[in-house]
């Protein structure tokens, strides 16, 4: 299967990871070492072909995805758990891409988001209260638990709603993966 759109990774690694799980073109931002041409790049690849934005689900992962964001907004977004990118030799410590499984790879790429500047929704913070994602014991969990379920990544609570926003998550879906994360809290 072809993917339409270019794929934007950290590195070599990930490139011939994905492309081990898919028939994709790729830009390899270096690292955090990400410059203006590497975005002039990332920015014509937009224009012509639509862009995913698939980093690393940690810290300089997330750095990139808001450079890129803010240079060349309108991009999409996949993601991977922590967990999903752990190695499985555990002598390494980086989390990375490269080190999910092909069947993850493939599932994180079925489900994209495109971000939008002014996403609105029918989320709440009250909501977001009623279900202990923010100012209580076990929020951070849950909010784990959330992101990983929505594939949105990792979420603070000053951030969870503007998340919530930008991915353009409705009350019905928000609600129905709430309502299973607290059922399975409960067996």
């Amino acid at each position: 299967m072809k993917v339409k759109e270019i794929i934007v990774v950290e590195g070599k690694d990930d490139t011939a990871k994905l492309k081990q799980a898919l028939d994709v073109d790729t830009i390899e931002t270096n690292g955090s070492a990400i410059n203006k041409d590497i975005l002039a790049q990332i920015a014509h690849a937009k224009n012509k072909r639509g862009v995913i934005v698939f980093t690393d689900p940690d810290y300089p992962g997330q750095r990139i995805r808001q450079i890129i964001d803010q240079h060349v907004p309108g991009c999409k977004h996949a993601f991977l758990t922590k967990a999903e990118a752990v190695p499985i030799k555990k002598q390494s410590k980086s989390l990375g891409i490269e080190h999910a499984s092909l069947d993850v790879l493939r599932e994180a790429l079925g489900q994209v988001y495109e971000l939008t500047a002014n996403g609105e929704t029918e989320i709440t913070k009250s909501d977001l209260l009623r279900f202990g994602l923010i100012g209580g014991h076990g929020s951070k969990d849950r909010r784990q638990k959330l992101g990983e379920q929505l594939r949105i990544g990792h979420i603070n609570g000053k951030q969870l709603l503007k998340r919530l926003q930008m991915f353009q998550i409705g009350k019905d879906e928000f609600e129905q993966v709430m309502e299973q994360i607290i059922q399975e809290e409960r067996a």
